[in-house]
């Protein structure tokens, strides 16, 4: 909890700022009891010191555990839980989407392209070649972020995937991988609107993200297109990281 407050008072001057908007607990400190650390962000925020609370890559149970307190205490609710949920990456589905539901917590999904598995940035030929993959960049080995995504997605499953889906899109449809996922998410996801669900989508540059909004104004998919999805997440659901850290 000092740790909290510490990082706390220190993020409106970093961000030149009267209060932050949105503060996240990122990830889970299981040292220290969910109770005592919710005080503290009640604390915290009666000072006026952030406006929304919200949780990150917390487990199902401790969605609940946390919701309960806060009930409870009469604390501040986490509104938005934030997790990694993309065609190729459900595991958010059977269990903590309908936990959201029930407490009235909104999903917000980052890795909409699977870390660019769906935009076919990356082969399988780069399996075990370390010196293709740029360094700094997200997968790189040498850097503690480009071992998670690659412990996340990079096997041969995950690499099976875009074998299925390129010939159906480029070929039949002359669709980008990247713009189907895309419209997957919004589409024919279990991600509502009505129930405040939204989609992080980044960029490279400014064209990138033109065409990432463009994308996404473009409706609902075909059913085979649809199908080659669900077939994609098939091959590489069996080896699927959990949701949570």
């Amino acid at each position: 909890p000092s740790h909290l407050c510490l990082a706390l008072q220190k993020s409106p001057e970093s961000l030149k700022a009267d209060k932050i908007d949105i503060w996240y607990l990122h990830a889970p400190e299981r040292s220290t009891p969910h109770e005592t650390t919710l005080r503290v962000v009640n604390n915290l925020h009666k000072k006026g010191l952030f406006r929304r609370f919200d949780i990150s890559n917390y487990a199902v149970w401790e969605v609940a555990q946390i919701c309960e307190t806060c009930d409870r205490n009469g604390c501040i609710k986490s509104a938005v839980y934030q997790g990694v949920c993309n065609a190729l990456h459900r595991a958010v589905e059977p269990k903590l989407l309908p936990c959201l539901r029930n407490y009235h917590v909104a999903f917000c999904t980052f890795n909409p392209l699977a870390e660019g598995y769906l935009t076919l940035r990356y082969t399988r030929q780069m399996l075990k070649k370390h010196d293709e993959i740029e360094k700094g960049s997200r997968f790189d080995p040498q850097r503690r972020q480009g071992q998670n995504y690659r412990r996340r997605y990079w096997n041969e499953k995950y690499f099976d995937a875009p074998d299925i889906l390129r010939p159906v899109f480029a070929q039949e449809h002359g669709l980008t991988v990247a713009e189907c996922a895309l419209r997957w998410m919004l589409n024919h996801s279990l991600l509502k609107s009505e129930f405040g669900d939204a989609i992080i989508i980044g960029a490279s540059n400014a064209a990138q993200l033109e065409g990432n909004l463009a994308s996404l104004e473009k409706g609902p998919l075909s059913d085979d297109v649809v199908k080659s999805l669900d077939e994609g997440w098939e091959t590489g659901g069996g080896v699927c990281a959990k949701h949570f850290h």
